[in-house]
């Protein structure tokens, strides 16, 4: 019975404790931040900034497109990599987690915490289900490396973002030709994307250099959840639909508008003109209303 519910649990892709997210820091800016410098070549576009520390050298800078700072290894960068440290011992800390195959391909998961004893690897594409749950959050820990094949992608369902995505790699990383890859990746030694991969998320190495080869990089952006429509039954309070009374109007049986109390001010006759001042005056009769010289029908009032 206990192994029947455990691949029961496996099969369905629910993981054994929900995930938070980790917090980067001002690693947060950065798309590319390594411990051993950044190689790069052929044409690379990368949206956020890069740097590297202790080993400062960027190779390559002249193919890069970037939108951000190239902080090299000054007091940001080294910053950075201070949170990247920490942030790495959070999500290396996430669980109890579910454990997972050592290919990924073809699963669909929903938010959770994963992990793979030693290497994780992913052929073909990985489905991420938030849900409806904007702030669904998927934490992927892999004991050594993290592989994927060429042509493999990482796609997002129901809601899910790429902020929320991390993966946390005990030695390095390498994502095959023309990969999709969706996620921050938090790797302690070095990071590799070979030619034609992209990344929705960060590059991150702890202490190994990020090589890169005609890639692009984006630190996304996370969507807040939308805000709950207001009741669209309430009267509005300006405008042609409000009441002149700022009493609430009511349909009666017949469908006309009717009017609770009479109102006090200038009466609408229903052709864009008004009669009357301050006060209307109800005849014993009931067939007709005065407001004071002007003499109003009942079923304007309709």
């Amino acid at each position: 019975m206990i192994v029947s519910v455990g691949l029961f649990g496996a099969l369905t892709g629910t993981a054994q404790a929900a995930a938070t997210t980790v917090p980067l820091g001002t690693a947060g800016s950065f798309a590319v931040l390594a411990g051993s410098g950044i190689t790069n070549t052929g044409p690379t576009t990368i949206t956020g900034d890069i740097g590297t520390f202790p080993t400062t050298t960027v190779t390559g800078g002249a193919g890069i497109t970037q939108t951000g700072t190239n902080h090299a290894g000054d007091a940001v960068t080294q910053g950075a990599k201070h949170d990247l440290l920490t942030a790495y011992g959070t999500a290396a800390g996430e669980g109890p987690p579910a454990a997972v195959t050592t290919d990924l391909g073809g699963q669909t998961l929903t938010a959770g915490v994963y992990k793979a004893s030693s290497s994780m690897g992913l052929t073909g594409a990985l489905t991420l289900d938030a849900a409806g749950n904007p702030d669904a959050v998927f934490v992927f820990q892999a004991g050594s490396t993290l592989t994927t094949a060429s042509s493999s992608s990482v796609v997002l369902l129901n809601g899910a973002q790429a902020c929320h995505v991390f993966w946390q790699v005990g030695s390095s990383a390498t994502l095959g030709t023309t990969t999709h890859f969706r996620g921050n990746i938090l790797a302690d030694d070095s990071i590799t994307l070979t030619t034609g991969a992209t990344v929705e998320g960060r590059v991150l190495a702890s202490n190994g250099a990020v090589t890169l080869d005609t890639n692009t990089i984006t630190v996304p952006a996370c969507t807040p959840p939308v805000s709950p429509l207001s009741n669209p039954t309430t009267p509005p309070t300006s405008g042609a639909g409000a009441g002149h009374s700022g009493a609430a109007s009511a349909v009666g049986k017949s469908g006309h508008r009717q009017v609770p109390r009479f109102p006090v001010g200038a009466v609408d006759t229903g052709d864009g003109s008004t009669v009357g001042r301050t006060t209307c005056h109800l005849p014993p009769d009931g067939r007709t209303a005065r407001a004071d010289a002007a003499v109003v029908p009942i079923q304007s009032l309709r």
